[in-house]
């Protein structure tokens, strides 16, 4: 058995033979995972709206590129019904129906070659019981895919992370160093871990996220790549929104940085949504800057 603090053994391959490609580029395939559990959604009525909105962004993306919905084997039929014959299904045992974070990063080496990272999950610092079977969700993928899987010896969650391909890396201090996170572990600690298994050689880390976000601070909610030297950030105009602070301070630490290139960065600012509130009265993070590029 390979020592998961050398996931590189036996690979013939060292931490800088791969790189996680940007986000842009082509993509083979898009994993998505159906909505399942319905604590997250507040009642059957809004987890069956879940469920059309998930089929619907599912059919709009398999217009450019396969997509295959991962399920619970029990909902394969209702996947089927929801979503037709354009979207393929893969039964799998989840607990929640967020792949971006659960799913492998995926990487290649210089030869093209794909393999995975599976990241520790914790159900985002421990807010979503039971998540033992997204927590090994990312490793039995890679493994029924036939890709090399490796095991990062850090908590951490795909939205955490964004990267331009080219060496450059976006996260927060608040996800990542949090200590629901990676108690114990310095900002060194992660950095290399980050470098070694992301082929990163550049790391800027933005001190939060948006306000009230439940996933302590994800990137993809904040500011992301559109290119590389140029990236999207989300913006908020109203002094009196919690987040008007933090855009700011995002915007100013942003404004200051160059990627591992050594280019200044073209910053695009976007308009924060309106608020809008769950069933509890709690306001969500909602923005413009989560998106998906097919």
């Amino acid at each position: 058995m390979s020592n998961p603090l050398h996931p590189f053994r036996g690979l013939h391959m060292t931490p800088a033979d791969f790189i996680m490609p940007a986000e842009w580029e082509r993509h083979q395939r898009c994993w998505m995972a159906w909505p399942c559990r319905e604590s997250l959604w507040g009642s059957p009525a809004e987890l069956e709206k879940a469920r059309a909105a998930y089929a619907s962004v599912a059919n709009a993306i398999a217009r450019f590129e396969p997509v295959t919905m991962v399920a619970r084997p029990e909902h394969r039929a209702d996947v089927r019904k929801a979503c037709g014959s354009g979207v393929q299904v893969k039964d799998h045992a989840i607990d929640d129906s967020w792949l971006r974070d659960t799913g492998p990063s995926f990487v290649r080496d210089a030869r093209g070659h794909l393999s995975g990272v599976a990241w520790r999950f914790n159900g985002w610092g421990g807010k979503y019981q039971p998540h033992n079977r997204d927590a090994s969700f990312a490793a039995s993928l890679l493994e029924d895919l036939g890709l090399p899987c490796l095991k990062a010896p850090m908590v951490a969650e795909g939205g955490a992370i964004h990267v331009d391909g080219e060496g450059t890396l976006l996260t927060t201090r608040q996800c990542l160093l949090n200590v629901n996170r990676n108690p114990g572990m310095a900002q060194s600690d992660i950095e290399r871990i980050l470098g070694e298994f992301l082929g990163v050689r550049k790391i800027i880390w933005l001190n939060e996220g948006l306000s009230g976000d439940e996933t302590d601070g994800h990137i993809d909610n904040v500011v992301c790549f559109a290119a590389p030297g140029k990236l999207i950030l989300q913006g908020c105009e109203d002094p009196a929104d919690a987040n008007f602070r933090i855009a700011k301070d995002n915007h100013a630490l942003l404004a200051e940085e160059t990627d591992a290139a050594g280019r200044r960065f073209e910053i695009i600012r976007l308009p924060l949504p309106g608020p809008r509130f769950d069933a509890h009265g709690k306001r969500l993070t909602l923005s413009y800057v989560n998106y998906y590029v097919a």
